[in-house]
């Protein structure tokens, strides 16, 4: 692991759009994940400050989004509850591995819960968000709307209880829809 370097954590800016962007593009090898992070921003499911970025040296080297998403409540199908998606993440590749993600993840969940999110899920790599205690969310009672192997569905209870009475399959925005 290469040596951690130090970050300045702080909210976008609309100004920073245009380096999120290609962030997003450079990270995932593709433009899907920074197409979903416009479109979200664009939607009612966008929390302001919950889209990060860390800075080093003046530039934009990684970045956070979390959003709204719905769990359609299991015995009462007309019901949905707001939880957060984290989605995506992206560090740019020459900055990986020295502990920008983490410093991302852990003030991104901080902010989540001084703003009262009960809790928050994530479909990713499932020997990275386990140091951050998501654990596996099938057994928590909620179920993804597509495809995902239980080991990268993960959650996270931001407040003791925070999944009580959310029993249900996640309803992703449609901002969503043409992420693969």
């Amino acid at each position: 692991m290469s040596k951690e370097i130090a970050v300045e954590i702080k909210p976008e800016r609309p100004e920073d759009y245009a380096d999120i962007y290609e962030l997003n593009r450079a990270a995932f090898g593709e433009e899907g994940e920074s197409i979903l992070v416009e479109k979200i921003r664009r939607s009612a499911d966008f929390i302001p400050g919950l889209s990060l970025v860390a800075i080093h040296d003046g530039r934009i080297v990684g970045h956070i989004l979390f959003s709204l998403i719905r769990v359609r409540i299991q015995d009462h199908p007309d019901e949905e509850k707001p939880i957060l998606s984290l989605a995506p993440m992206a560090v740019l590749p020459e900055f990986q591995s020295r502990g920008i993600g983490s410093a991302l993840v852990r003030r991104g969940l901080e902010i989540a819960r001084d703003l009262g999110h009960k809790a928050v899920v994530v479909v990713g790599h499932p020997d990275y968000y386990p140091r951050f205690g998501f654990t596996p969310a099938r057994p928590k009672g909620l179920e993804a709307p597509f495809p995902v192997p239980d080991e990268a569905f993960m959650t996270l209870e931001l407040e003791p209880h925070g999944l009580d009475g959310l029993t249900g399959t996640l309803v992703y925005p449609s901002a969503f829809d043409e992420l693969s």
